[in-house]
């Protein structure tokens, strides 16, 4: 096994956590309610079950094949050539996703707080930082991941209670009045960030207590869906739909209005220092699957080597993958949400029962010889 470090399984949903919901928190809102409208909040809701679902899949194909990733066991399902070339566009979209969650970080540091700074300083002064992360092994970001974590929640809180006086239930009436077919589409958005805990695929063997994965893992998702939630609601109820719709960061927006007895204000810096430690996470954990997932597709014996080149090409796919952020958020709103739906959802749902075949069949041909 190439990588020796171990997590516990608190620890794995812990760096999940941020990997789903940095980049959601600052964007999704004003995504999905262009959408769901008012009912934003619902299509949170449904949006979750995807990640119910998610975490089901990747526990049971975890013990089927337990101490092997996605990557490896793909090929004992499929076979070795059609799973190699699965891996492979794994393996890709890894780098391509890399490449948009880095420019969207990008994009919304340089527009908020550091206008004058070059936007390759911005991503290569993080893609550092996780690099030395990354090749420190996955006990390394584990403990980062659960250093950060309190301070993430406590951050959330402490700007919804800020709030509070300032907003106002009435924005979200009435409920459902275009149907419900407007929130599962915008539940359809929502949802591409959820199935992002797929990843767990990646860690789930070097997990010391499995048996608490699930467990923890729908813990971790249905935290998720409250803390969305929360924030979603706070935003409609402070601006509105129609402002909210027009706004590009709305939850930043939201930020600037709190305070508390015009004594505690611009937390807007406090929260973005906390963002960036999310951020630093969510870039790990998706360096980490995508370093590690080519050294065993490659069947090398150490992946540590791949670090620095992978970190040259992150940096180099920030600035490929659209000419501007506008055309960039197209992308993300009508192709990635397909690709990420497809790869990180279908494909696992699909390879799950065929995966209890196999093994069925392996068993019955075991006992004929």
């Amino acid at each position: 096994m190439i990588e020796k470090g171990r997590i516990s399984a608190l620890q794995m949903w812990i760096m999940l956590y941020p990997t789903v919901i940095a980049t959601d928190i600052i964007t999704v809102p004003a995504i999905s309610i262009k959408y769901a409208g008012r009912d934003l909040w619902l299509s949170t809701i449904w949006a979750s079950l995807v990640g119910f679902l998610v975490v089901y899949v990747i526990d049971r194909l975890n013990k089927l094949y337990p101490g092997q990733t996605f990557i490896q066991y793909c090929e004992h399902i499929l076979g070795v050539l059609p799973g190699k070339f699965l891996g492979l566009i794994y393996l890709f979209y890894f780098l391509f996703a890399e490449g948009i969650i880095l420019r969207e970080y990008a994009e919304f540091v340089n527009e908020a707080f550091l206008s004058h700074t070059p936007s390759f300083v911005i991503v290569g002064g993080l893609v550092f930082v996780c690099a030395c992360a990354v090749r420190g092994g996955v006990e390394v970001i584990g403990r980062s991941a659960q250093s950060f974590f309190a301070l993430f929640i406590i951050t959330i809180f402490l700007v919804v209670l800020f709030l509070l006086p300032d907003l106002h239930v009435r924005h979200m009436f009435p409920i459902l009045a275009h149907g419900i077919m407007p929130t599962i589409k915008g539940a359809f958005v929502s949802q591409s960030w959820y199935c992002q805990v797929f990843l767990g695929a990646f860690f789930l063997p070097y997990v010391v207590d499995r048996a608490k994965g699930k467990k923890w893992g729908m813990i971790t998702v249905l935290f998720i869906m409250l803390n969305l939630l929360m924030i979603k609601l706070t935003v409609l109820f402070l601006f509105g739909q129609e402002v909210t719709s027009m706004l590009t960061y709305p939850t930043m927006d939201a930020v600037r209005y709190a305070s508390l007895a015009d004594f505690i204000e611009h937390l807007d810096l406090f929260v973005m220092a906390v963002w960036v430690a999310g951020m630093f996470v969510k870039v790990s954990v998706y360096y980490y699957a995508l370093v590690l997932g080519t050294a065993q597709w490659l069947k090398l014996s150490d992946h540590r080597p791949l670090v620095l080149p992978y970190g040259f090409l992150m940096i180099l796919f920030t600035f490929w993958i659209a000419p501007s952020y506008q055309k960039l958020g197209e992308f993300i709103e009508k192709a990635d949400i397909f690709e990420v739906t497809l790869l990180f959802t279908v494909i696992p749902v699909f390879l799950l029962p065929l995966s209890v075949l196999r093994k069925r069949m392996q068993g019955k041909g075991g006992q004929a010889s």
